[in-house]
């Protein structure tokens, strides 16, 4: 098969990424701002992270890749799990779930967008997340009486194959700043769910939405139950009220919430409260230590 992981952002840098278990250990000395970063923020997004989409200076080779890639995946992977034929209808659900990246899924939307039985759509999205395509979040859930929204998030591995199937580039974002947020929120998730996997506390990651609103994009929960929340926003000032989700995901963990960080496109971390902070996103992949070799 030809499915790949895409790298992190870190592997990319040649660095190993230390922010999960800084975040457990209840760090707050972090440094006064982020290094200088010669890729930048957009580059990083658009690139991805898969290697070979990471090395073709020209937009055009890069976008022939992703379309490469993607067919390969549905015409030839996808029917050697499945073992059958005809599954036309994957790549528009594909094109239809990047729309709708980080939003909760909906089968019975989906199903009416694409007129498909919810039997056969369900079945297409283990097949998709078979091959490392789509990635569901499941909410968190608790048993301390709060009634909580149960549906899943979806997000795509890979920023670079999500901007490909949105037809989004450097040039598009900036004329449409509306498309950053959920390039973001995706960007941050994946690169978390990496990490998760070769941090010392290896924690589960989920979503937190009430029936009222409140909602936190992404909970961190170790081993022991302890959680750390994180927020994505794309703008480059913060103001209490971007803590709104954090600070009802605190009081309902009560001592299980260890600290809650809203990441922004700032240069410079905030506090926002005890064990609240605003972070630049560049701290998603600079270690606070320096640089150290990746482990293969």
């Amino acid at each position: 098969m030809l499915t790949l992981w895409p790298l992190s952002q870190g592997e990319i840098d040649g660095v190993e990424e230390d922010l999960i278990d800084r975040l457990f250990a209840d760090e707050t000395k972090w440094p006064a701002r982020p290094r200088d970063d010669p890729r930048g923020l957009v580059g990083r997004l658009l690139h991805g992270g898969y290697p070979e989409a990471i090395q073709p200076e020209a937009e055009d080779r890069r976008r022939a890749w992703f379309g490469a890639y993607i067919t390969t995946i549905l015409q030839r992977d996808v029917r050697e799990i499945a073992n059958i034929e005809g599954l036309t209808d994957l790549p528009r659900l594909l094109a239809l779930l990047a729309g709708r990246t980080c939003s909760l899924l909906n089968f019975a939307d989906l199903s009416r967008s694409l007129m498909i039985p919810q039997t056969t759509l369900k079945r297409y999205m283990t097949l998709l997340e078979a091959t490392f395509l789509v990635q569901p979040l499941p909410a968190w859930s608790t048993h301390l009486g709060k009634r909580l929204v149960k549906a899943p998030k979806l997000a795509l591995n890979d920023t670079g194959l999500l901007a490909y199937l949105l037809g989004v580039d450097e040039t598009r974002l900036k004329q449409d700043r509306s498309l950053l947020g959920g390039l973001l929120e995706n960007f941050v998730r994946m690169e978390l769910c990496k990490q998760a996997t070769w941090s010392v506390v290896q924690p589960r990651l989920f979503h937190f939405r009430t029936q009222t609103g409140q909602e936190v994009d992404i909970i961190l929960e170790n081993a022991a139950g302890k959680l750390v929340g994180i927020e994505v926003k794309s703008s480059a000032q913060i103001t209490g009220d971007d803590f709104k989700g954090l600070r009802a995901l605190q009081e309902l963990a009560g001592r299980r919430f260890v600290q809650g960080v809203v990441f922004y496109t700032g240069a410079e971390p905030v506090p926002f409260g005890p064990r609240l902070w605003a972070l630049p996103m560049a701290y998603l992949w600079q270690r606070a230590s320096g640089s150290k070799a990746v482990r293969r």
